[in-house]
């Protein structure tokens, strides 16, 4: 039976809006975050919210979750991968934008003045999911029974099982410097056509795909992406967020991707780079509420 927060298995909704949250210093207090996320929990339903705790407040709660830690800084030629932890995050989904506005208000007022949030951003499928780059997104998910494995705690115990870890970082687009190029030096930085979504073998090692082929690492290296595009203003990219039994296949990948591995950087970074970077515990589901056994509460 698999008792993980809904969201995380399901589709791409229409509409996404991403909270961040910091705990106020004056509110470290383990019995009053015990009761603030007990009020939390009651109204977080795993579907239309699926909800994380970064390490800073799992470590005011004195909780110690395995494989759980802080997004490593890294960078390669000529960029930067950034850590940027946050206290809670909360993944609202829905077909509706303004419903999700008011629902994020909600979320926020229950959470005041303990909880302090500091990012908001709102996410959305386009066309039949894709990048703004107009490739298709999220091609190699695992499905099924294969997602679950890949995606979702088993084996650890109650209070553990049914959980997930998830990595999250907005990436921003250079568009102009993207559509600049030629479609055939579009298709080699993916590493797919964008005509058939094709995967073709004379794209150079630095192709997107190339970097991150899941079955090519050993062991596999099976992630969950839940990836959405996002825009703000004139700028525009795509919030990764991907969901994982652990974040060691999630660091393989990146680790390659920044040529740690062999030299060759993803020639994603020639047109995107990542500006937030933070890891969080998706606690499992009991019945229809959120199980913070595993927290103490």
């Amino acid at each position: 039976m698999n008792n993980s927060q809904a969201g995380i298995l399901q589709d791409i909704p229409k509409h996404s809006r991403y909270l961040s949250f910091h705990l106020e210093a004056d509110s470290i207090n383990k019995d009053r975050l015990h009761e603030v996320l007990e009020e939390l929990a009651e109204i977080v339903d795993g579907e239309k919210i699926v909800l994380g705790f970064g390490p800073s407040l799992l470590q005011a709660l004195q909780v110690l979750i395995k494989d759980m830690r802080t997004f490593p800084v890294l960078s390669g030629p000529g960029f930067d991968i950034p850590s940027t932890p946050a206290a809670l995050w909360c993944w609202l989904r829905g077909d509706d934008p303004g419903e999700l506005y008011h629902l994020s208000r909600e979320v926020e007022q229950l959470l005041f003045p303990h909880f302090n949030l500091g990012h908001v951003l709102d996410g959305f499928m386009f066309q039949d999911s894709r990048d703004l780059t107009g490739y298709e997104d999220g091609t190699e998910n695992p499905e099924g029974e294969e997602a679950v494995a890949a995606a979702i705690v088993n084996g650890q115990g109650k209070g553990l099982d049914g959980s997930s870890f998830v990595a999250v970082q907005q990436w921003v687009h250079d568009l102009d410097v993207f559509e600049d190029k030629s479609v055939d030096e579009q298709d080699d930085i993916i590493g797919r056509h964008i005509s058939d979504n094709a995967e073709f073998d004379a794209a150079p090692p630095s192709a997107h795909v190339k970097r991150t082929a899941q079955e090519s690492f050993e062991p596999d290296a099976f992630i969950l992406r839940r990836s959405m595009p996002w825009t703000e203003g004139a700028d525009a990219g795509l919030n990764f967020v991907s969901f994982g039994k652990s974040f060691a296949a999630f660091e393989t990948i990146l680790n390659r991707m920044t040529g740690k591995d062999d030299g060759i950087s993803d020639a994603l970074f020639s047109f995107s780079r990542p500006v937030t970077g933070a890891y969080f515990w998706c606690p499992p589901m009991k019945g229809n509420k959120l199980d913070l056994s595993a927290l103490g509460i």
